[in-house]
């Protein structure tokens, strides 16, 4: 068989065997949705009033401060989920299938191919699960057309591509499944420290340098302006930058990595 569709049969084989472990092991996704739902909760109900007058300067509002947090909240999933993906790759390099992969004749790429679109599509099911219940409390997006629909999607599923390269090169130089969740626990952080629950102009000038020049940030704005019918900017681009640019270096890290004999 040549090497193209040997690559796709492998690839394929290990996306099913990544998502039927995640299947029997939902524990793990189950408990990173936990997070982004429960903040949702509790920016919306506890303080979306008084976020929502802040950042207004006006009454409080808290339908409009649904609109300004579910974006970044989407984001702050993508994030949590692929945590997992870090785990999972420690834990087939600490288990030792790894080393019984390399002595078959399977395409070499194809394990972490079939972790990353994995990764990718938990990603997707969990933005979903979380948009739902974003929906359910009050949030909807009624200014936004069928192609920022479509841009929205599609910038989604790039992010997470990029954030889950990373993850899967954080899991492969951790020595163990507990040190590769901390190693990916800033994929959780960041969105914590960007324009997600404020916007950077109201940040402390100390702090807004960080936050505004942070990959989190250029992503949530966009989204927020393909979903609310708002300005874009500069964010675009920038975004697609940051996503490209972490792809390229979560896959070159992660290949090198994974390309390096056994010790």
């Amino acid at each position: 068989m040549s090497s193209l569709p040997l690559a796709v049969r492998d690839s394929a084989t290990m996306l099913r065997r990544n998502l039927l472990h995640a299947r029997r092991y939902p524990s793990l996704t189950l408990n990173l949705l936990l997070t982004p739902v429960l903040l949702l909760l509790l920016f919306v109900y506890v303080f979306g009033d008084v976020m929502s007058a802040g950042i207004g300067g006006g009454g409080a509002d808290r339908s409009d401060y649904i609109a300004y947090v579910v974006p970044g909240i989407l984001l702050l999933t993508i994030g949590g989920t692929t945590i997992g993906s870090a785990v999972s790759v420690s834990n087939d390099m600490t288990e030792g299938i790894i080393a019984r992969f390399r002595t078959m004749a399977i395409h070499r790429g194809s394990v972490l191919i079939g972790h990353v679109v994995g990764s990718v599509l938990q990603c997707v099911m969990s933005v979903v699960l979380v948009g739902a219940v974003a929906v359910a409390i009050g949030f909807r997006a009624v200014d936004a057309t069928a192609l920022e629909w479509v841009l929205a999607v599609g910038l989604l599923a790039l992010v997470s591509t990029a954030l889950t390269w990373i993850a899967v090169g954080m899991g492969l130089s951790s020595p163990n499944a507990e040190a590769a969740g901390n190693n990916a626990l800033p994929l959780m952080v960041l969105p914590l420290l960007s324009s997600a629950f404020v916007p950077v102009d109201a940040m402390p000038g100390w702090f807004r340098p960080f936050a505004e020049y942070q990959p989190f940030t250029p992503a949530i704005e966009t989204l927020r302006g393909l979903l609310l019918g708002t300005g874009i900017g500069h964010n675009g681009w920038l975004a697609v930058v940051w996503c490209l640019g972490l792809a390229a270096l979560g896959h070159s890290w992660s290949t090198s990595l994974f390309g390096r004999d056994p010790k």
